[in-house]
């Protein structure tokens, strides 16, 4: 699940393959995403794994680590 949040955050943003990203990676902090690159993501996230993430519950996210977390809860 890790590996396929890592590939859609780095699209979305256009980064490098090898750009190092860990559970505990910030979207915003660490990789530089502003508020309509973290919501193309999330856009992105809900057409890849079919669910909805409220904007309530994505405001809750502080890291790559929360983001699958809270994915994996809703496709087990």
């Amino acid at each position: 699940m890790f590996d396929k949040v890592k590939e859609i955050i780095l699209e979305q943003l256009g980064l490098d393959e090898d750009t190092v990203v860990t559970p505990e990676t910030s979207l915003m902090n660490d990789l530089k995403a502003d508020s309509l690159d973290a919501v193309e993501i999330i856009m992105a996230f809900e057409d890849e794994f079919d669910i909805e993430i409220p904007d309530s519950e994505a405001e809750n996210f502080k890291n790559i680590g929360d983001i699958v977390a809270y994915i994996e809860s809703k496709t087990a």
